[in-house]
């Protein structure tokens, strides 16, 4: 059970999924400033749709990654599987290529012109490959596919070797844009780990803040951090309250990419 829970505590790193409300003015920005003092944000609600990104993240990209911190909050009474394995791969940087499309989605979806069936050309994350990448760069050929609900892009299923299954569902979002023009999102959403004698759950808030750097020059840089927080059926679950047990926070680059490879599988 512990080398799942360490699989699977590297597969919640860097999802690229789902949508967002508006949050309150300046509260997602605050709280990436305020790493790594953290509570479980309450001011997300209920996914409806697709995250609609800016424009300027469309395209193909190569996605350096870099583990820049980590905290367990709660140390030494709780710390989670796979904490102290993941603090050997800080500052050492991953690549992958991940990839924005525009896609046209129903106005009425977006609530911006009610009752009126039309759609819209926006730009979305391509979940499925973006994860795919990201979990192969980490675990290889243990991953077998990702692969996206026809019927809703808040849940996702990764199939891995072994009967194995990570099972990520939205549950609540938010996203801010600030007067600087960072770009900010937070996805809260449940996992669940299936293929062992007991599934195992928690639950994952991801909150990314994207900043262009200008308009003549593509590069996108970003400040990601994940934050782990424990599932009722843990027996410290009353212990960790609100708090999380390990926050991993993320340099991430984007280089503009003429290529997109298309991982195996």
């Amino acid at each position: 059970m512990l080398a799942m829970k360490a699989i699977l505590n590297v597969c919640l790193i860097l999802l690229f999924l789902l949508a967002g409300g508006e949050a309150a003015a300046g509260e997602l920005n605050e709280r990436l400033a305020n790493f790594p003092q953290w509570q479980k944000i309450t001011s997300v609600r209920s996914p409806e749709g697709d995250l609609i990104y800016p424009d300027w993240m469309v395209g193909n990209w190569l996605l350096k990654s870099t583990l820049v911190d980590l905290a367990a909050p709660l140390a030494p009474d709780i710390v989670t599987p796979g904490f102290e394995g993941n603090r050997r791969q800080l500052n050492q940087p991953v690549s992958f290529p991940v990839r924005f499309v525009k896609e046209q989605l129903p106005i009425t979806g977006l609530k911006i012109i009610p009752r009126i069936d039309k759609k819209l050309p926006v730009v979305v994350a391509d979940r499925a490959f973006n994860s795919l990448n990201l979990a192969r760069t980490y675990l290889g050929d243990r991953v077998l596919s990702v692969k996206v609900d026809p019927k809703s892009p808040n849940r996702q299923i990764t199939l891995l070797q072994g009967d194995r299954q990570l099972v990520s569902i939205v549950t609540a979002r938010a996203t801010e844009t600030t007067p600087d023009n960072k770009f900010i999102t937070t996805e809260v959403f449940q996992q669940l780990f299936k293929g062992g004698s007991n599934p195992y759950f928690n639950s994952v808030e991801s909150t990314t803040a994207y900043h262009q750097l200008s308009t003549s020059n593509a590069t996108i840089e970003a400040d990601q951090v994940t934050a782990v927080y424990l599932s009722p059926q843990d027996p410290d679950y009353f212990k960790a309250g609100s708090r999380p047990v390990a926050l991993y926070r993320y340099r991430l680059e984007f280089f503009p990419s003429e290529v997109s490879a298309t991982p195996k599988g």
